[in-house]
């Protein structure tokens, strides 16, 4: 089930209404328990059973490992946790690209397996609620929380229905509390929930599928002849533009459904394309992917605690791994080892610059700015396109060897997300509610009134959020 349906709008409606019905604190969250399961059914009822699975395996892990001070019997939990859900992760999204990065290695040397490809559907949203799983067992196993009192409220935390498919990738002590104690949203509150999911919508369907996605399919064909200068920037641009509306519009979705029903869940998205240099972008983009990784992956490995190769060498770790997580190909792998590179050159250069108060001039730091979201984008090539050969084709005519005489009208395109950078330079030091709350209310009106309208009036193809093949 998307938000972008018909389907979800009906959906919602019943949960609203059983959730604020005058019914006991645990009758609700059992009925919310339930409509998060059906939500999560309503593309196959058969992977129901791994959300079972994971949240039963690390329910029990966790409560064990707080009964024993055994450090070894603490390693083996931890291990079975890990071994447990990043097992079914493996399997189901890497088998096959793991038969097929063997079968081209061994072909290249000259031997070839006479192989059935493998052929697995991959269950939606097993990346998030992977993640979502392990950090509650990670951190119990650190003693940085405690295990949830209550089976019911663990469970609910895992496959609570807003943040399932594709995040944010929250915390237990960020959801569980919540879950304690007897919570129904307030009028405000109720308001401001059904304003973002509005807004979150408007995002998807007009901007992200109405506006851009059309320039992205002609750009990224796979058997595009030509390809000139401007088609490619048109393409590299307008993508950047896609998946900020695609993932930031399901992200406010999520927080307003959950905001609707009096939880609160944490922002995904801060101003990213005004980000100046690429670890502020990793501050403000996909945050609580960004914090996980960091927490459970950069430090562990070390994090800058061991001097500057090792320090390097961790950067490089996790953003490739973050790139495979993404995506069981090598394109996404590429994508995440360019970041790794930029990540490391960013910190070469901070090394070698002379202090200066040059550098936080604004001019400057337009101009770095700028150039933060060109690298974005042309990391970007790699995470839309098909194929390396298809990046390469586009990031060369990005750079000047293109040909044809192009396609003008695609690269209009450019000029929303021109605007769209030109707002997240404008915001980078305050928030989307402190700007709402600044706004006179009859603009704040207008402008929601005809968000709303524009979704009804949308010519937008109905496609999937980008993030829910992950």
């Amino acid at each position: 089930m998307q938000f972008n349906t018909y389907l979800f709008a009906c959906f919602f409606a019943v949960v609203l209404a059983v959730h604020h019905a005058p019914l006991p604190w645990t009758a609700r969250k059992l009925a919310l328990l339930g409509f998060s399961y059906a939500f999560y059914a309503a593309w196959d009822p058969a992977f129901v059973v791994l959300l079972w699975g994971s949240t039963v395996v690390d329910w029990f892990a966790a409560r064990a490992m707080m009964r024993t001070e055994r450090p070894a019997l603490r390693r083996a939990l931890l291990g079975a946790s890990l071994v447990f859900n990043l097992g079914l992760l493996g399997y189901f999204k890497y088998a096959g690209f793991l038969q097929r990065t063997l079968a081209a290695v061994l072909g290249a040397l000259g031997v070839h397996l006479a192989v059935a490809p493998v052929d697995i559907v991959l269950p939606i949203g097993i990346s998030f609620y992977t993640f979502i799983t392990l950090s509650y067992t990670i951190d119990v196993y650190l003693g940085r929380s405690r295990p949830a009192r209550s089976f019911l409220d663990y469970a609910l935390y895992v496959t609570f229905f807003p943040h399932l498919v594709s995040g944010p990738i929250v915390r237990a002590t960020e959801l569980v509390p919540q879950f304690e104690t007897e919570r129904r949203a307030t009028g405000p509150q109720l308001g401001w929930g059904l304003a973002l999911l509005a807004v979150g919508l408007f995002q998807k369907v007009v901007l992200a599928d109405g506006l851009l996605a059309p320039v992205v399919d002609k750009v990224f064909q796979p058997r595009l002849a030509q390809l000139s200068t401007g088609d490619a920037w048109a393409g590299a641009v307008a993508f950047a533009g896609q998946i900020f509306f695609d993932f930031a519009g399901y992200s406010s979705c999520a927080i307003g459904v959950a905001l609707c029903l009096g939880f609160a869940l944490p922002d995904n998205f801060r101003a990213p394309y005004g980000a100046v240099g690429i670890s502020d972008f990793w501050r403000r983009w996909h945050m609580s992917l960004s914090s996980w990784l960091r927490d459970y992956l950069y430090i562990p490995l070390g994090g800058n605690r061991r001097g500057a190769l090792r320090t390097h060498v961790n950067l490089a770790l996790t953003m490739l791994i973050g790139g495979l997580w993404h995506g069981a190909s090598w394109t996404f792998v590429a994508w995440g080892g360019l970041h790794g590179g930029y990540l490391i050159a960013e910190r070469l250069l901070r090394a070698a610059a002379p202090a200066s108060p040059l550098w936080s001039t604004r001019a400057v730091q337009l101009a770095l700015a700028l150039a933060t979201f060109i690298l974005v984008c042309f990391a970007w090539v790699f995470f839309r396109a098909v194929s390396f050969d298809q990046a390469f084709r586009i990031l060369a005519a990005m750079l000047g060897r293109g040909r044809g005489a192009g396609h003008p009208a695609w690269w209009l395109a450019i000029l929303p997300v021109a605007a769209l950078v030109a707002v997240h330079w404008r915001m980078r030091a305050t928030t989307f509610e402190t700007v709402v709350e600044r706004c006179p209310w009859p603009v704040r009106s207008a402008l929601l009134a005809a968000a709303v309208v524009s979704l009804f009036l949308s010519s937008g193809i109905d496609r999937a959020f980008i993030y829910f093949q992950f």
